[in-house]
């Protein structure tokens, strides 16, 4: 029997992308449904991978922020039915381990064996596609599958919930940002406007957005932050001068380990330097949360220390200064029925960050203009099929 095909992104090797046809998905688990995509979105994140600096293959299926309209569903399924419009998180989750019932879905101990956590289309995260597709198999699907409104309302802002709203919402709450506090958000790309934005909806007093992108800072300042332009100077003194030299309350790492040198050109990577800012920017007994991304293998690292992982952190400094650290990648269940129910309300409008909508065939256009930063490329959804 001649297996049916799809169209799909797939990684070719280092900057380059192309779309082709690939298996259809099929029912492997009675637990699982079949997904036809209408939305997916580039992620950050997967510039990673697009880069070379991770250890992906060729052949990998990009995509984990993915919605669509449930095609087939598995005999084991019970609380979802063909037609049903779905958001999946981009963490698979069993629902059931140690992890999962603590509501730590992102640290799942049964979906990739010998590892805590899997996700769709992303190297060493299992062994599950990618939704930068027409379908996608989405296993565990009565726990994975977020159910949304019936028609087109709100597409692109419920897109957002697959990770960057529910990512930069973690961010928050890794730091416990409370009303009427002081905030450091570095990085204003996609998660970063979202911790933004989540520290706002929460009540913060003050919000900074730390940058170097003109477009991205001009979107967090409509948005009601405050924009900080590493590139005119210290940014954690430019904050202390804007908070009679306390510094915030808390403070949000929404870069990760290819951050930029604040004093040198776009292309010199100093991998600590957000983590040392941020040590630098909040008050003592202040609290960092970390969403940005850190890796235990970075093969285009700068030195051999950042190779593995292992970078120079001021931690006397941060000890000294009583400051606490929350790190890890989201857990999304935790947050997405909540923030779905907030923009379903009207109280929160995440696609404010979507530059861009384009068929699947535009994928590589897209990778190449969203890595580059150029031509306002800041976030990028990709409709495989109408919805």
């Amino acid at each position: 029997m001649e297996v049916e095909k799809m169209k799909a992104v797939v990684y070719d090797e280092p900057f380059a992308v192309s779309v082709e046809e690939v298996d259809d998905p099929s029912i492997q688990h009675p637990n699982d449904v079949i997904v036809r995509v209408t939305s997916t979105a580039i992620c950050g994140s997967d510039l990673h991978m697009y880069e070379g600096r991770t250890a992906a293959e060729s052949g990998i299926v990009f995509g984990h922020e993915n919605m669509g309209l449930i095609e087939e569903v598995g005999s084991g399924v019970t609380s979802l039915t063909v037609g049903d419009r779905v958001v999946m998180p981009f963490n698979v989750a069993c629902g059931f381990c140690k992890n999962c019932l603590a509501e730590y879905t992102g640290f799942c101990l049964t979906v990739n064996p010998g590892f805590a956590g899997g996700a769709y289309g992303y190297v060493a995260m299992g062994p599950y596609k990618g939704g930068q597709a027409e379908r996608l198999r989405v296993p565990y699907a009565d726990f994975n599958c977020l159910k949304l409104p019936p028609g087109e309302q709100f597409e692109t802002d419920f897109v957002l919930l697959a990770d960057i709203f529910p990512t930069g919402y973690h961010g928050c709450e890794l730091a416990q940002v409370s009303p009427g506090e002081s905030v450091a958000v570095y990085g204003a790309g996609p998660v970063g406007l979202m911790a933004a934005y989540s520290a706002l909806l929460r009540g913060a007093a003050k919000v900074f957005s730390v940058d170097r992108v003109p477009e991205r800072l001009a979107k967090a300042e409509e948005i009601g932050a405050i924009p900080i332009d590493f590139t005119k100077g210290d940014p954690a003194e430019q904050i202390r001068e804007q908070t009679g030299g306390e510094g915030t309350d808390k403070g949000v790492d929404a870069v990760g380990y290819q951050a930029q040198a604040h004093g040198g050109g776009p292309d010199h990577e100093e991998p600590a330097i957000v983590l040392n800012s941020l040590v630098q920017t909040v008050r003592p007994t202040g609290m960092l949360g970390i969403p940005g991304l850190y890796v235990p293998s970075d093969p285009g690292g700068p030195d051999e220390n950042a190779k593995h992982g292992q970078l120079l952190v001021s931690i006397g400094k941060m000890f000294e200064k009583g400051q606490r650290m929350g790190t890890g990648q989201c857990n999304v269940k935790r947050y997405n029925r909540q923030l779905r129910d907030l923009i379903i309300a009207g109280r929160a409008k995440p696609s404010f960050v979507v530059s861009h909508e384009l068929p699947l065939e535009q994928a590589p256009m897209a990778y190449q203009k969203f890595d580059k930063r150029i031509e306002g490329f800041t976030k990028v959804v990709l409709h495989p099929v109408a919805a």
